[in-house]
């Protein structure tokens, strides 16, 4: 099974920021998506979200 979310060690390895930073980006991140209506797990965030905000 495909992973669907990232988890802050993922997301602070591929930004290359601390863990702790990387807390904050996804906080961010999944309030955005909470504001949308959509359903978030606390220290994690929707890898096509997360992929999505990174685009140029």
């Amino acid at each position: 099974m495909e992973q669907m979310m990232y988890t802050a060690d993922d997301v602070a390895t591929m930004l290359q920021i601390s863990k702790s930073k990387a807390y904050q980006v996804i906080a961010s991140l999944n309030k955005e998506l909470k504001d949308l209506g959509k359903l978030t797990v606390r220290g994690k965030i929707n890898k096509r979200y997360f992929e999505k905000k990174l685009e140029v």
